[in-house]
């Protein structure tokens, strides 16, 4: 059983490559789906397909449909114990843009959940969200700031200097957006308007904000100082022409929707500045610093869990010889038990109790001794060994 990943992160590919490639859950279940036994990671920084026995090449040209173009220069291919360390990585916050983010552990359980994985993907799913909790509760790595959210608001404060009167248009009424608006209010800054496709009353009464639909914010673009974009919709909402000629100066935009809320144009408006995911770097490396010791231990849990996941994988290649001298073992006891006559059910009883407890106690070293040389690598030369020993390729 062969685990593969193809996929392209930030690390890999610019932010406007990665929208293209970007699909909402319920497409990525279904890309998951037509590629069989299969799940699909899509975040705001990654695109990643895990698959079990399945075709690498059929995953690329998935991606490449996707993002119409060729990827062959950002694209990556993992396989088996490496595969495995990257989802591991990437559960535990590893990965990401801004390390030890809080998102990326609950959208990997909803990529999980909404597939139907076979036991290769289920088992390397069901460690990684191990690992990802532990992670999280046996070192600091997730202390503030520890998302996407808060490195903005870091951001913004950084332009500002001071966020105290600051006016916020929140473009978003989703997780993303209720944190990024908790993490501006703490620094001083005041949720002015809150914009949503339904008009998100419920997070606009908790700010104290204007609660506005999405055709409404050019209305609100003259009023604020900040905008902070973090809306699920497949295209621009925030365009160059709904900002008006006299706006506050400077106007501070951050996108961390992909795809991308704001119109690029933007950037190049008078008095205008415009940040997205990736400009988010910078603010990362200063927190970097804090967290070195913590990103540490992390990788130590990462590799020991990578190290159980090696075992188990390698010990897939003695598992059939492993059932089959079993099973002919227990073919042998059974047709010899067949020829004895004249037992009481009671003495039948007890002659297959001891029987079988010979054939266990006859079995029990061999198997630890191929899943010891499972682990050790050599393995498959074990299970060769034993199934020409005993004959059990023959018929």
């Amino acid at each position: 059983m062969r685990l593969s990943l193809v996929g392209l992160s930030h690390r890999v590919a610019p932010v406007e490559l990665r929208e293209r490639v970007s699909v909402p859950p319920a497409r990525a279940a279904e890309l998951a789906r037509e590629l069989g036994d299969a799940v699909c990671l899509s975040t705001c920084y990654r695109t990643e397909l895990y698959l079990a026995n399945e075709e690498v090449d059929r995953a690329v040209s998935t991606l490449e449909e996707l993002a119409r173009e060729p990827l062959s220069s950002v694209v990556y291919r993992l396989h088996d114990e490496a595969a495995a360390v990257h989802l591991f990585r990437v559960a535990a916050g590893l990965d990401s843009l801004v390390p030890g983010e809080g998102e990326i552990l609950g959208q990997v359980r909803a990529a999980y959940d909404a597939a139907h994985p076979g036991p290769l993907l289920d088992r390397v799913f069901r460690q990684a969200l191990q690992i990802g909790k532990r992670v999280r509760t046996e070192t600091p790595i997730a202390e503030s700031p520890a998302s996407v959210p808060a490195a903005a608001a870091a951001l913004a404060q950084q332009v500002f200097g001071d966020l105290r009167g600051r006016r916020v248009l929140l473009v978003g009424a989703g997780r993303m957006g209720e944190a990024a608006a908790a993490n501006l209010s703490t620094r001083g800054a005041t949720i002015a308007y809150v914009a949503n496709r339904s008009g998100a009353t419920r997070l606009a009464d908790r700010f104290g904000a204007t609660s506005i639909r999405l055709d409404a914010i050019a209305g609100a673009l003259g009023d604020v100082d900040v905008v902070l974009a973090s809306t699920s919709a497949p295209g621009a909402v925030v365009h160059a022409s709904d900002v008006p000629a006299h706006h506050r100066k400077p106007l501070f935009f951050v996108d961390i929707a992909v795809p991308r809320d704001v119109e690029p144009a933007v950037q190049e408006l008078d008095g205008c500045y415009l940040y997205d995911v990736d400009d988010l770097e910078a603010v990362v490396a200063q927190t970097m610093s804090g967290r070195r010791e913590a990103a540490a231990r992390a990788e130590e849990l990462v590799a020991e869990e990578a190290e159980r996941f090696r075992e188990w994988h390698a010990s897939l290649d003695v598992v059939p010889a492993i059932a089959s001298l079993r099973a002919r073992a227990e073919e042998i006891r059974s047709a010899e038990l067949a020829k004895l006559a004249g037992l009481t059910d009671r003495e039948r009883r007890t002659v297959e109790s001891v029987t079988a407890q010979v054939v266990n106690k006859l079995l029990h070293l061999p198997t630890v001794r191929m899943k010891e040389a499972a682990a050790a690598t050599d393995g498959a030369a074990y299970a060769d060994v034993v199934r020409h020993l005993f004959g059990l390729d023959e018929d």
